[in-house]
């Protein structure tokens, strides 16, 4: 793992690589990472059209540090197609997105397959098969990043996609990403109509420990980006929990009624810590004014 591995998205926002104007005139909206998807959303006799816009795409893009390409499921022919386009290309995106993983192996092969060709990406698994959960902690172990794949996990149960069926797989990625330290991303919302569905699954994530969300539709990014982006008044908490209990002698102190000792301040520390790489890497995304020109472009989609 790099560095920047510790700068954990908050954003994501899938744009499928149907159109070479709908994806670049996404980046104009605010998601800490923008990702071009080539798998579902591209029908398989569209897939070789998706990886040329793709490739257009990127090598349209000021920097492509923060862009995001989701590839074909590995042992696939498609996945191969896309990996010899994105190792040939001129430009290459920050992360890539695996699909259908079932083995840790995967992203260790995917890594190593990549860094024969100079190349480094962080590499975030979707977690999306039972065996995928089975071996989480070891995917978790290979990997800079997990998102859940509702979908195609609730497939594989026969169940629909709700809280209290994927909650031992929610689980089982918040408690394998902590242990690792990388980014636990939930899944996106497929109502798109009912906006108290969105506020249920981010306060879901949050409860549970996860870091951010993905969507594929910019009108979400507002409430996900102010759920999971660091908080200055969050952040300034933490400081205060940090220095009452210094002041203590790092014991146990009281603070604002409630007792505080070195557990708040390792939680505290952490915040703080992912705030400022948070900052240092997304923090030049488009300002909070933006979203009014989103709404706009919205009303007029």
């Amino acid at each position: 793992m790099t560095e920047t591995a510790h700068a954990i998205l908050r954003s994501i926002l899938y744009t499928p690589a149907l159109s070479l104007d709908r994806v670049v005139g996404a980046w104009s909206y605010d998601a800490d990472v923008h990702l071009i998807d080539l798998e579902d959303s591209v029908p398989g006799p569209a897939k070789q059209d998706a990886r040329e816009i793709c490739q257009r795409a990127l090598d349209q893009s000021p920097d492509a540090t923060n862009l995001a390409v989701r590839i074909n499921p590995l042992g696939s022919i498609e996945a191969v197609h896309d990996i010899a386009m994105l190792t040939a290309g001129r430009t290459r995106p920050g992360f890539i997105f695996m699909t259908m993983v079932r083995f840790p192996a995967e992203p260790v092969l995917l890594r190593e397959t990549l860094a024969s060709a100079s190349w480094h990406p962080q590499i975030y698994v979707t977690v999306e098969t039972i065996e995928a959960v089975d071996a989480i902690d070891r995917i978790a172990a290979a990997s800079d990043g997990l998102i859940l794949g509702s979908a195609d996990l609730a497939a594989t149960l026969g169940i629909e996609i709700n809280q209290a069926g994927l909650l031992s797989a929610r689980q089982a990625m918040a408690l394998a990403c902590a242990r690792h330290g990388i980014a636990c991303i939930d899944t996106g919302n497929f109502q798109l109509a009912s906006p108290s569905i969105l506020h249920d699954e981010i306060e879901h994530a949050q409860s549970l420990g996860f870091h951010g969300k993905g969507t594929v539709h910019p009108k979400e990014l507002a409430a996900i980006n102010r759920a999971f982006r660091p908080d200055e008044a969050e952040l300034q908490a933490a400081r205060r929990v940090m220095d009452a209990v210094c002041a203590a002698g790092d014991g146990i102190a009281l603070l604002d009624g409630r007792m505080v000792g070195p557990p708040f301040v390792r939680k505290a520390r952490a915040a703080l810590a992912g705030g400022e790489a948070w900052t240092a890497r997304f923090g030049s995304t488009p300002a909070a004014g933006l979203e009014t020109n989103q709404e706009q472009k919205e009303e007029h989609a």
